[in-house]
């Protein structure tokens, strides 16, 4: 699995924070992350599909 470097505010790290650990949703950080880059191209997949941008596989 490749890594890769970000800058992310400190505004949004915070909030990412409240949802990883024990009591959150998120084991670690790069694990919310995965999941939230996963949602987006899911949505960016669906907004094309409805604009005929999407190829076919």
């Amino acid at each position: 699995m490749a890594k890769i470097s970000v800058e992310i505010p400190d505004e949004l790290l915070a909030d990412l924070d409240e949802h990883v650990g024990e009591n959150g949703k998120f084991v670690n950080r790069s694990d919310a992350i995965r999941a939230s880059i996963r949602k987006t191209l899911d949505l960016l997949d669906e907004i094309d599909q409805r604009h005929g941008r999407l190829k076919d596989e």
